[in-house]
């Protein structure tokens, strides 16, 4: 599949216009409204902390959401519905698109070279959503990725 090809159909899965996102990332924010993270697609679907480390990616499931990976291959939870869902089911970061007020969004760093991708863990059964933030900030969620 080409690259275009691979992320028209990506940002449609998402939900996505493809001329408004063709050339951004998605940023993602923690519960209170600061950036913390954005997925990149210029980078296969890399999630980068906003001081440019890269942290996680995101790879579809047969479901239509997006599975969310770590680098050291643990499974961190589920990008569906405009927002990163723990395993318990709770937000721990969402786009602008769905949050109530957000901070602006300062510069982001540059970005660090990727690390290789360790074999994934098997994917837990997606939980019933819950319509609150999670206790584990997105930074912290997203960090157990890297370790």
């Amino acid at each position: 599949m080409s690259r275009s090809l691979f992320l028209t159909a990506t940002l449609f899965i998402l939900g996505f216009s493809t001329s408004a996102y063709a050339e951004e990332d998605i940023s993602l924010f923690n519960n209170n409204g600061k950036a913390t993270a954005y997925i990149s697609f210029d980078d296969e679907l890399t999630i980068y902390l906003w001081n440019g480390k890269p942290v996680a990616y995101l790879k579809s499931s047969n479901a239509g959401e997006f599975h969310v990976y770590g680098f050291n291959g643990k499974h961190l939870g589920w990008f569906s519905k405009e927002a990163i869902w723990d395993h318990d089911g709770f937000a721990s970061c969402a786009t602008k698109k769905v949050m109530q007020s957000t901070e602006p969004e300062p510069y982001k760093s540059y970005k660090e070279y990727k690390p290789y991708r360790a074999y994934g863990e098997y994917a837990p059964y997606m939980p019933y959503l819950s319509n609150s933030f999670s206790e584990l900030s997105c930074k912290f969620l997203l960090m157990s990725g890297a370790e």
